[in-house]
């Protein structure tokens, strides 16, 4: 038994069997101050065990406002993947700039350079050895293809990791959006042809808010298997139930951070519900990119089979089951040969 002497604040551990031999109730001369300590061991008695500590409960783990004001407080330690390609795409869309200033954005980042070096020397891209520099690239390639090389070597390092929590494999997120952002531009090109380029930037990111959860998911993915357990629910509706918003909603915000366009920031987050978009058109384009993309077995993680396409998605973009089976196999053969080039 642990005795504390009131007076000098000493503690002292005596054997509870010498005690007992003292009686109930009693006192003992403190050793160091000489002080009375009273004992009682009726009390102690009375006095319950101390309950175990709990292990963290998995539940109290941070949800909803003070998550995402967490995510979006971390937005500076995230790779900076997209304002590269945005202040690309200001300069572009300059009349009074060149391919110079063009060159200047780009060649702040010497690792985005070589992987725009290594894709435009492909076979794919028909450049094999006449490309040595960016300024080069735009010349022999067009700005239109430069830029499409930019927006895929930014891409390649952020998206080509494993997902633990959304069971992805390295390259798995990457092969998905590459899929999305092909079907994207096709889709677009069809009745939105000044619409394509910015709809196959934002299918190769439509997903980023995925590479933004999977640690909290990982952290939570007990609760995620109970929750898709327990009845018909959707791993969105599992993500917002659990961390109070989904994997759309905060890659929306995230975009805002890094200053994407505001129609590519809310098709984003409208594209698993176009029908919430207020009719925006790439919010329709990408969800059917997607729900196509899935169709051929790209991005199959723990949720990919937990989505179906929006029933007036089809009407809106006034497609055919025909017009979808065109695309599959042309997005597909994208996806190897920019994976090739890029290998």
């Amino acid at each position: 038994m642990k005795l504390t002497c009131k007076n000098c604040n000493q503690t002292y551990e005596i054997p509870d069997e010498r005690l007992k031999s003292f009686g109930t109730s009693f006192t003992l001369p403190c050793p160091s101050c000489k002080k009375p300590i009273l004992v009682d061991l009726e009390q102690k008695e009375k006095t319950p065990p101390p309950e175990p500590e709990k292990a963290p409960d998995k539940t109290e783990l941070p949800s909803g406002k003070k998550l995402k004001e967490k995510i979006l407080n971390s937005v500076k330690d995230l790779p900076p993947m997209p304002q590269v390609a945005q202040k690309a795409r200001q300069v572009v869309s300059d009349p009074d700039s060149d391919f110079k200033d063009l060159a200047k954005v780009i060649e702040s980042d010497q690792a985005i350079v070589a992987g725009i070096l290594k894709i435009a020397n492909s076979a794919y891209y028909g450049a094999v050895g006449r490309v040595a520099s960016v300024q080069q690239a735009a010349v022999v390639l067009g700005v239109k293809t430069l830029q499409e090389l930019l927006t895929i070597a930014c891409a390649a390092g952020l998206l080509g990791g494993e997902l633990k929590g959304y069971e992805l494999s390295a390259g798995d997120l990457w092969k998905h959006s590459l899929f999305t952002a092909a079907a994207s531009r096709l889709l677009a090109r069809r009745d939105h042809p000044s619409l394509a380029e910015d709809a196959f930037s934002a299918g190769l990111i439509h997903d980023a808010g995925k590479l933004i959860l999977d640690p909290y998911v990982l952290k939570r993915k007990e609760l995620f298997y109970q929750k898709l357990a327990s009845g018909n629910i959707t791993f969105l509706n599992a993500e917002k139930a659990i961390l109070g918003f989904d994997h759309a909603e905060i890659a929306h915000d995230v975009c805002e951070k890094w200053q994407i366009p505001k129609h590519l920031s809310l098709a984003i987050k409208y594209h698993h519900a176009p029908s919430l978009s207020n009719d925006n058109g790439m919010a329709y384009i990408l969800h059917v990119a997607d729900s196509i993309a899935l169709m051929s077995g790209l991005g199959e993680g723990l949720d990919g089979m937990q989505y179906g396409m929006d029933q007036k998605a089809m009407a809106f973009l006034k497609l055919t089951e025909s017009d979808i089976q065109e695309i599959l196999p042309e997005a597909l053969d994208y996806v190897e040969k920019t994976i090739q080039s890029a290998g």
